[in-house]
């Protein structure tokens, strides 16, 4: 009866993950889609529900703390840790964009892709999954990133804060850290605004699915939190600590992608070891199996494989990047865009920022390679950097004259 309450929180993360694959691959909810729509056609309807859902999270994780239900102060990953590593959340972020692009799709839209029938998607699992493992078991993090950023970290408990979270620091610089109004009050205005900015746009509002992917992605990730952190997630851990041999992975969390990735790979590698299942697991597999029904029910289903080499290595890169930057900014734009900007991080905000300027940077340099064959790749940078506002005007104007 230990393992029960484990088995509970596990078999619940799965569950959730079903309907998320469904209804993600039913309103084509995707992050990625969302930047692009933005950035090529200046529609704005699926970064709304995009940011509808960071809202209805951030609604869910406010009321749930505020009862006492839930507890996020510690949680995997450390989202609110006072260790301020913001060189990984941009860095990481900007990694993850560019890895995205290439790949066709963020993690969860890979997943959704592998059920569709995308083979080319159970590639970018795969490579995503090894650099994953390789940045979170290995020594290749340490060296390779470690050594430098650690340096560039920012301990905020040397200034007696003890949270990155944006209500926290904000309390901080106007000393009323400790007051129990603040942190509600900051953060229903942070919501009420983000709500205003998405109801008032026409692109969001003229399409339904808009409405109900966002909406439903949100709920699921407050669900995810309750699973893990709430009662049962409580006795899943008091469960863990009388075990001889507890499970990895068990803890506050929700709905994130990345490290997953390489919990399933290393899974998969020692399939008879019950215990490699973790809520990170079951997630992965439940979009994938919420994906498929989908497709099953509606005829969607589509074999697709790689067109040519190109496009071989192309994809090989993507995933290469997604799995070093998905670790590097603790989260993929699901994980640190919705469940890590849920619980008003800072660094997720950092993230958020930077899995859209990575992203969109690329896409605008490889439009400009395109458009102008003779444009060099620095042309290209400069002009997508001018698009940015990133550079001046000019810049853009003499790269592709």
């Amino acid at each position: 009866m230990e393992s029960a309450a484990i088995w509970y929180v596990i078999l619940s993360g799965f569950s959730l993950a079903v309907v998320l694959g469904m209804v993600v691959h039913k309103t084509n909810f995707c992050t990625m889609g969302a930047i692009s729509d933005w950035v090529n056609m200046n529609d704005k309807g699926r970064m709304y529900a995009w940011l509808l859902a960071i809202a209805i999270a951030m609604t869910g994780v406010l009321l749930l703390e505020q009862f006492g239900v839930i507890s996020l102060g510690m949680t995997m990953p450390p989202y609110r840790t006072a260790n301020f590593a913001w060189i990984r959340y941009l860095l990481g972020g900007l990694i993850f964009g560019v890895g995205m692009t290439l790949a066709g799709g963020c993690v969860n839209k890979t997943l959704i892709r592998i059920g569709g029938g995308n083979m080319k998607s159970l590639f970018v699992l795969f490579i995503g999954g090894i650099f994953a493992f390789l940045m979170t078991k290995t020594d290749f993090y340490h060296y390779g990133f470690h050594v430098w950023m650690e340096p560039l970290t920012i301990n905020l408990q040397r200034y007696d804060i003890d949270s990155q979270q944006i209500t926290t620091l904000l309390g901080s610089l106007f000393g009323v850290a400790d007051s129990g109004w603040f942190h509600p009050v900051s953060a229903g205005l942070i919501i009420l605004t983000l709500l205003y900015f998405i109801f008032r746009s026409t692109d969001f509002r003229n399409r339904f699915d808009n409405l109900l992917g966002g909406a439903i992605v949100g709920l699921i990730v407050v669900a995810g939190w309750y699973a893990t952190a709430g009662p049962l997630g409580q006795a899943a851990v008091e469960a863990a600590s009388f075990m001889d041999s507890p499970p990895p992975g068990v803890g506050a969390m929700s709905f994130t992608f990345v490290n997953p990735m390489g919990e399933t790979l290393y899974y998969l590698v020692h399939p008879l070891e019950v215990s490699l299942i973790t809520f990170g697991v079951a997630i992965l597999v439940g979009v994938i199996v919420g994906s498929f029904i989908y497709g099953l029910f509606t005829g969607s289903l589509r074999f697709e494989w790689f067109s040519s080499l190109k496009d071989f290595i192309r994809y090989f890169i993507g995933a290469s990047l997604m799995g070093i930057g998905g670790v590097l900014a603790m989260g993929c734009t699901f994980g640190q865009g919705i469940t890590g900007f849920s619980t008003l991080a800072l660094g997720s905000l950092i993230a958020f920022a930077s899995f859209i300027i990575g992203s969109g940077l690329t896409m605008r340099f490889e439009y400009y390679r395109m458009v102008y064959d003779d444009a060099s790749v620095m042309d290209a940078l400069l002009a997508a950097l001018a698009d940015f506002r990133l550079l001046p005007r000019i810049s853009k104007l003499k790269a592709i004259d």
